[in-house]
């Protein structure tokens, strides 16, 4: 294993929108400009790709016009090369019939990083209060979690796993009943299967911003998969504007130091490189 050695803080930040994503209207360069003055090496640009999304309340698309995103981000990683290193990437929502798609659709482009999210549990996105409706909350985060061995089975050639207890930040309760512990079997399960097929982990600091005073996946669940095997993190903000750019990455640190691990995953041309913390 090749670890760069750097600075002991997250100078990469590897998950974030900008206006080519349905939920952002952020320029993209108003992005990279934060990312600069917050002192940044790098960043990699996750845009939203949800094929065969529901139709949502708020009307938002979740598709995704790649040859102009890829032409733009193209352009801006040769404008700011002299200042931070900008990488390609996106963020594919899962599904049971995406598979081939998928297989194809990755080969059409040259992206760095490429990370796989369940934000659909059978077809509903916890994202909106609809999904917890006539459902116990405990019932719900199960059947969630449960989808997502599912969705690797159907699609694996991921790089990272996205914000894995995702549906945490919306529950009725967020965390406030949750616990590693009481979904150890499944969650468990999943991480075993991530190693096996080299899928990494994300830790995903958007947690902090929803208030759960942990970030997603929680810090049991990072240190299970640590203890497990398992070496690929990656750190993203999910930031889908320029204010939560790097959110709370000192936390995020501080927890994977604790968790046992030195190091961070990025990656560039789909190969993982560590950087020590």
């Amino acid at each position: 294993m090749n670890i760069q050695q750097k600075s002991p803080s997250i100078l990469w930040d590897c998950h974030m929108h900008s206006s080519f994503s349905a939920d952002s209207d952020t320029p993209t360069e108003d992005m990279i400009r934060r990312s600069i003055a917050l002192g940044l090496e790098g960043i990699c640009f996750t845009e939203h790709l949800d094929p065969d999304y529901p139709p949502t309340p708020d009307d938002l698309e979740f598709s995704l016009d790649l040859p102009a995103y890829y032409k733009r981000l193209m352009e801006l990683k040769e404008a700011y090369k002299d200042q931070i290193s900008i990488r390609f990437g996106i963020e594919i929502g899962l599904q049971l019939h995406l598979g081939e798609y998928f297989h194809n659709l990755l080969r059409k482009y040259p992206f760095d990083f490429v990370i796989g999210s369940s934000h659909l549990v059978h077809g509903a996105d916890p994202y909106y209060p609809e999904f917890f409706q006539g459902r116990e909350e405990e019932q719900a985060y199960r059947e969630y979690f449960e989808s997502i061995p599912e969705n690797l089975s159907a699609f694996d050639e991921v790089d990272t796993y996205g914000h894995l207890d995702y549906i945490v930040r919306y529950g009725p309760n967020q965390n406030r009943f949750y616990s590693y512990e009481k979904y150890q079997d499944i969650l468990e399960a999943i991480l075993k299967k991530l190693i096996e097929k080299h899928v990494g982990l994300e830790v995903n600091t958007g947690g902090y911003h929803y208030g759960l005073g942990e970030p997603n996946p929680c810090t049991a669940i990072i240190r299970r998969y640590k203890e497990l095997g398992g070496e690929i993190i990656t750190i993203g903000a999910d930031a889908h504007a320029p204010e939560k750019i790097g959110y709370d990455f000192d936390r995020a640190a501080q927890v994977l130091k604790e968790c046992g691990f030195e190091y961070y995953t990025v990656f560039k041309e789909r190969k993982p490189e560590f950087i020590r913390l």
